[in-house]
């Protein structure tokens, strides 16, 4: 379940606790059962009293299933500064040394909410006294006691080590954490038949074209969000993604069927400098990428879990049936080896249409 990122600002002149976390029914109903939870449509969130916390006490509500933290991005979309809170303010030069060193902007979110959990285990006991033994217990309490996901974990892992080896300097081999074993699952992925349905319960020809985008040149959330107008060449038919997982550039295809819509689209919106923009010229958020695509699945009778990261595994799946080769779908997709790459091997139906089961040769 994702992680809810907690914030403090005025809502109608009262003092409220503001809940950021992508689009989960799951979450929305645990919320709902807090006394006086709200949806503010202005602040794009829910918010609760600040009688409701503070986060030990949230965290103990849910039994584990919600995370919640403080974070430096729910200050800036309030534009307010939130009560100091010692246990969770992540140190500003940790902050700084993942700026100086060029980190992004989602992984600088990442650790600095993960690092504030860390923080807040351990309230009241100075960072530099913490001993690696007791970096180990607060690990074992995620998996035993949190039943974080092996993701969760790695990520806090990364973001403990980065501030003791990074920002205080001390040996790589001293906080060495032995890394939980990687999961081994295999993505969920649309047919074309299902990812056509989709398409064609999206009726908004901005809220379409996200979709084609994204499905058509096997892009991520913040990759279709972070495309500009100058990222598309019609003369080459390709997608220029910039600076994405990794600080790499690539390519990706252009579908002659999206950039029909597209035109269509930029007549319409006359976007200026982002590709899709939201009310005010700004960039559109992924939130509403995420909205859309719920929306277009409750009108459709698809039942399977589908994300917007599925149309991208549906992309490179769909490719692979197709015969394109494995080393082209690693270029789209900005994979660094094929490795990554070859888990579409495993979930292609191409050729398993001739393989008969044992059992339809049984004369029974």
């Amino acid at each position: 379940m994702e992680a809810v990122e907690v914030g403090y600002g005025s809502v109608e002149g009262k003092n409220r606790m503001l809940l950021y976390f992508p689009y989960d029914q799951e979450i929305i109903s645990l919320i709902r059962s807090i006394p006086g939870a709200r949806w503010s449509r202005d602040l794009n969130c829910w918010h609760i009293t600040c009688g409701a916390g503070p986060v030990e006490k949230l965290n103990e509500k849910f039994s584990g299933k919600l995370s919640f933290f403080i974070t430096e991005l729910a200050e800036a979309r309030v534009g307010k500064d939130r009560p100091e809170r010692s246990s969770s303010r992540v140190p500003e030069e940790m902050i700084k040394t993942l700026k100086i060193r060029q980190y992004s902007y989602r992984t600088i979110k990442t650790y600095s909410s993960m690092f504030g959990m860390f923080m807040e285990y351990y309230a009241g006991k100075k960072l530099e006294e913490i001993t690696f033994e007791e970096i180990r217990e607060y690990l074992i309490y995620l998996v035993d006691e949190r039943h974080v996901s092996q993701s969760h974990q790695n990520q806090s892992i990364n973001a403990i080590k980065f501030y003791y080896e990074k920002v205080l300097g001390r040996p790589v081999n001293k906080y060495y954490i032995q890394r939980p074993r990687r999961e081994k699952r295999l993505p969920t992925v649309c047919s074309v038949e299902e990812v056509a349905s989709i398409l064609t319960a999206t009726h908004n020809i901005k809220h379409k074209c996200i979709l084609y985008m994204i499905y058509s040149a096997g892009l991520r959330l913040g990759e279709v969000t972070n495309l500009k107008i100058i990222d598309i060449d019609s003369d080459r038919m390709v997608i220029t993604i910039r600076q994405s997982k990794g600080k790499k550039d690539r390519i990706s295809l252009l579908s002659e069927k999206a950039l029909v819509l597209l035109r269509q689209y930029y007549k319409e919106y006359q976007p200026k400098i982002w590709l899709f923009e939201g009310q005010y010229g700004d960039q559109y958020s992924d939130r509403s990428v995420q909205e859309i695509l719920k929306s277009s699945l409750r009108r459709t009778n698809i039942r399977k879990r589908v994300t917007v990261h599925t149309l991208r595994h549906s992309f490179a799946t769909h490719l692979l049936e197709t015969g394109v080769d494995l080393r082209y779908i690693q270029n789209f997709l900005g994979h660094e080896s094929t490795r990554t790459t070859q888990i579409y091997t495993h979930i292609t139906k191409k050729g398993i249409e001739k393989i008969k089961s044992p059992l339809d040769s049984l004369d029974i």
